[in-house]
């Protein structure tokens, strides 16, 4: 079975060849929910890019004794993709997240835009919110089967995207009324690049100020105006197309 259709677990420490165990909640769902068996092969991802190739030996109640065939380091792509994600309503803020993992994003910064109806404070609400996020994120990273499991940061503010913008090696922000596309727009070949996705109210002109004067250009991706929780997988696929993300 190729490596692309293996179940895929998470694990703290990525174990060396040999025998292991799988247990928590991972070995719990492996064996309870997945249902494997015994000769049923699995891979196990540190989420740092570490992976190992596993066999399964035994199958117990809530663990799987493994026997791990090889281990490998998964590098990060040449040009990293720092999403600034303002903050979604509802579930369409975990979707964005999801849906951004998948395609491929290296880290997600939530941003407290001035027009986002979700307002996350700085108590439990707030670091409920932001698990979710967290828990999307890993999530979903499992399921399209990625090395690297992208980092959830503090919401920030404006000003503070504004710092990433002026630390990053380009950035570019989503804007519907924009002129240049962003197929135009020259990339670095490595180093990150800060993508801002605005809320469904939109960007407003003191945000777009504050980012451009830090050095973002403003950009769309096409005639059609894309969803808040959307934006980004779509600008993440052309992103993999226009660099060597996914050579």
């Amino acid at each position: 079975m190729s490596e692309s259709s293996l179940p895929v677990f998470s694990v703290d420490r990525l174990p060396a060849v040999g025998a292991t165990t799988l247990d928590g909640p991972e070995g719990k769902h492996a064996a309870t929910v997945r249902r494997l068996r015994v000769g049923e092969q699995l891979l196990l991802s540190d989420g740092q890019g570490g992976m190992a190739r596993c066999e399964v030996l035994a199958v117990a109640k809530d663990s799987l004794q493994l026997a791990a065939s090889e281990t490998w380091q998964v590098p990060q792509p040449g040009l990293r993709v720092r999403l600034a994600q303002a903050l979604v309503k509802g579930d369409r803020g975990e979707l964005a997240v999801e849906l951004a993992t998948e395609a491929g994003v290296d880290a997600v910064v939530p941003w407290r835009a001035a027009r986002c109806v979700a307002k996350w404070d700085d108590g439990p609400r707030g670091a409920k919110a932001l698990a979710r996020w967290r828990s999307t994120a890993a999530q979903a990273a499992k399921q399209a089967r990625r090395a690297w499991t992208p980092p959830v940061d503090e919401p920030v503010s404006t000003k503070q995207l504004a710092a990433l913008v002026r630390g990053a090696d380009a950035a570019l922000v989503l804007h519907e009324s924009a002129t240049a596309p962003l197929a135009s727009v020259e990339l670095p070949e490595a180093g990150e690049l800060v993508l801002v996705v605005g809320p469904e109210g939109g960007v407003t002109g003191d945000e777009l100020a504050a980012l451009t004067d830090a050095g973002a250009h403003v950009v769309r991706l096409g005639p059609t105006v894309l969803r808040a929780s959307t934006a980004a997988a779509v600008a993440l696929g052309a992103l993999g197309v226009r660099t060597d993300r996914w050579s």
